[in-house]
């Protein structure tokens, strides 16, 4: 069997997303990792709390685009940073 194809299963797995939000004010966007997109939008939009500080300014944010899932934050993570290093609606357009 192809060790590169089993999935751990835990009780306690979760699926890692990247996301990219788009402020409907300014047009900014905001990049990040989630394991609750629904969850981490609200709290972007001050709905809930725990919201990064950069995304206060900009409010309503809408989710743009997600990547995922993935295994892990590490993955997730790695896609978050290839997003970042691109601007604008670039960001939009991108895919792993």
């Amino acid at each position: 069997m192809d060790a590169s194809i089993l999935v751990p299963v835990t009780d306690n797995w979760q699926e890692w997303w990247a996301y990219v939000l788009v402020s409907e004010q300014t047009g900014d966007t905001y990049v990040g990792v989630t394991v609750d997109l629904e969850r981490r939008l609200g709290q972007h939009n001050g709905e809930l709390a725990g919201g990064a500080r950069r995304t206060t300014r900009g409010r309503p944010w809408t989710l743009a685009k997600s990547h995922g899932p993935f295994l892990d934050r590490s993955e997730a993570q790695e896609v978050e940073h290839q997003i970042k290093r691109r601007r604008g609606s670039e960001r939009l357009t991108w895919s792993p």
